[in-house]
């Protein structure tokens, strides 16, 4: 059994141009490694049953919530529970490293808000 890194855990792209590693993808939780360059974002949604932990690594994550605009920066976390409207965009000019843990996995559990 190998360590898992970004080396040789499976890969995919997200919107126009951001990365995401499977670190960890079980049937009860996921963890995974997303890379998002300047300007990018993802699309204002809501999960259902997932409740999440986004987890700076590097750079800084601007993260809208329903009521508030969070900035977090390296070694800084926020939880989104379950049906929370949420989106995490990086406003900077450096790459955005952070990890989401997600319990019970995201996937299939988005729902986009207007």
């Amino acid at each position: 059994m190998d360590a898992i890194s970004r080396d040789n855990a499976e890969h995919y792209i997200w919107g126009d141009h951001c990365d995401g590693w499977h670190l960890l993808k079980s049937a009860g939780l996921s963890v995974i490694q997303e890379r998002v360059p300047p300007g990018g974002a993802e699309v204002k949604h809501y999960h259902t049953q997932a409740h999440q932990f986004f987890f700076v690594l590097a750079g800084e994550a601007t993260l809208e919530l329903a009521q508030q605009v969070l900035k977090l920066g390296p070694h800084q976390g926020f939880s989104v529970p379950p049906t929370v409207p949420h989106r995490l965009l990086n406003a900077s000019d450096q790459d955005l490293s952070f990890l989401v843990i997600s319990a019970p996995p995201s996937h299939g559990d988005r729902v986009l808000v207007d």
